[in-house]
């Protein structure tokens, strides 16, 4: 079997004390599945950065980690990467600045990737990339004489071509998008996005199949792999932290009441300003529910250095305050927000004791969080999902109240629906989504994509050229 080198912008070492994200949780998967090395920026910020990468072993997996400077953070990261691509990709073009200053150093450390890599690479290994920090990382390695199979998954959405065009740069990052030989996307509308920008490009004869294009000699592979969840791991995660003290202080707080649960980062595309909005007019429209439902969100901070994140903090503590001041009683918050983390067992048994998740980004590329809620319920008698329809695991877990994130009205009665469904229609709408869950779950997700990677290399063709 060949060598799966795994590169994502930030590795993720295993630790307690922290909810990992979806790319951190299928990488992981993979990873502890196959075996192979990881590589990618240690989350430090340096003076002088080291040229060679530091490496460790750890469970039969070997990490390979550089540090970034502070102006490759704070112009690659923070500046291209968080300034310019998520807001563009996540459909909010308000948010974005485009520095030239920004995109050369998105470049150069992508270059800087690919020469630290590799050195490290065998003949008989299997590349994949992931994520929007390294489109162009395949295209810096061939440069380097770098023919083994690579692959790029996009965890984020993919923009429509008429909003990708106001990034200046957009023809030179998908022009290097097609050094790779297979690009995978969350969903059918991300990849008719893709094909939409090639045609625009290169005209529709650059669509050679339903899921290859070429473009002169380079032709590549473009297909959809939703991303899953271990079922068995959450439910198992689920058993061990329900006992532990956090969970049952926790559940002793509520003193009974019903339990409406959201967990996200602290992000604007995550749509929690128009979520409390929604809650306060869940409260005002069924007043029956005050004093009997507490509403708890956890959103650990993200990116506070932007002024964007730091912007949505601030609306939420006032709309935090605006609620609990309205509403409360002596002995009932209807907000309880934290900007905390949990680790992932604790985050998981939580979400086991709600009656309601709600999980309503404004945009989406998929949202483990939707999914984890449904693995985490008593099949019994299972929590109800609102999930929003701009996300992309609407499109598979179609047994949740779908709602539009900006529609306060149509949340607030989803909440009341949700509250009051009764039992064999949760245990139904649970069933069918647990099914979905099992059927593509996390080891299916990687098994699917490294398989279609590794095609490839089998095919007749150089890997320059495979499809």
């Amino acid at each position: 079997m060949s060598r799966l080198v795994a590169v994502s912008n930030r590795i993720s070492l295993p630790r307690r004390g922290a909810a990992p994200g979806g790319l951190a949780v299928g990488l992981a998967a993979a990873m502890r599945a196959r075996g192979g090395l990881w590589f990618g920026w240690s989350g430090e910020v340096v003076e002088s950065p080291a040229q060679l990468p530091e490496t460790a072993r750890r469970d039969g997996i070997g990490y390979a980690t550089i540090d970034l400077s502070r102006a490759e953070h704070d112009e690659h990261y923070l500046g291209f990467c968080n300034g310019v691509l998520w807001p563009v990709f996540h459909y909010f073009p308000d948010n974005y600045r485009h520095r030239e200053q920004d995109y050369e150093r998105y470049l150069a450390v992508n270059q800087r990737f690919a020469s630290a890599l590799q050195p490290l690479l065998r003949p008989d290994d299997v590349i994949w990339v992931h994520d929007f920090h390294l489109l162009p990382l395949a295209q810096r390695l061939r440069a380097g004489g770098v023919t083994q199979p690579i692959g790029l998954f996009l965890h984020i959405p993919f923009p429509h071509v008429e909003l990708l065009r106001v990034l200046p740069v957009y023809g030179e990052l998908l022009g290097a998008m097609l050094d790779y030989d297979l690009v995978g996307f969350q969903t059918m509308s991300d990849l008719e996005a893709f094909r939409a920008a090639v045609v625009h490009l290169w005209g529709p004869e650059a669509l050679v199949s339903e899921d290859e294009i070429q473009v002169g000699t380079r032709r590549l592979r473009a297909a959809v792999f939703p991303i899953g969840v271990d079922v068995d791991a959450i439910q198992a995660e689920v058993k061990r932290a329900r006992p532990a003290e956090t969970c049952r202080r926790m559940v002793a707080g509520m003193l009974g009441r019903k339990l409406v649960i959201g967990v996200d980062r602290l992000d604007y595309s995550k749509g929690l300003v128009e979520r409390f909005g929604a809650y306060e007019r869940f409260l005002e429209t069924h007043p029956e529910n005050q004093g009997r439902v507490t509403f708890l969100q956890i959103a650990p901070l993200s990116r506070p250095d932007l002024h964007a994140y730091a912007s949505i903090r601030s609306e939420l503590e006032q709309a935090t305050g605006r609620t609990n001041g309205r509403f409360a009683d002596t002995d009932w918050t209807p907000i309880r927000y934290l900007n905390r983390n949990f680790p992932h067992d604790v985050l998981m048994a939580f979400m086991n004791c709600a009656q309601v998740g709600i999980v309503t980004p404004l945009r989406d590329g998929m949202n483990l969080v939707a999914k984890e809620f449904v693995a985490a319920q008593d099949p019994d008698d299972p929590g109800v999902l609102v999930l929003s329809t701009l996300a992309g695991a609407s499109r598979e877990l179609t047994g949740a109240l779908q709602v539009n994130p900006y529609d306060r009205r149509g949340m607030a009665h989803a909440i009341q629906q949700a509250l009051n469904m009764p039992l064999d229609e949760r245990r139904a709408r649970h069933a069918g989504m647990l099914q979905t869950l099992r059927r593509s779950d996390i080891h299916a997700w990687y098994s699917r994509y490294l398989a279609a990677l590794a095609a490839t290399r089998d095919a007749n063709l150089p890997a320059a050229l495979s499809a």
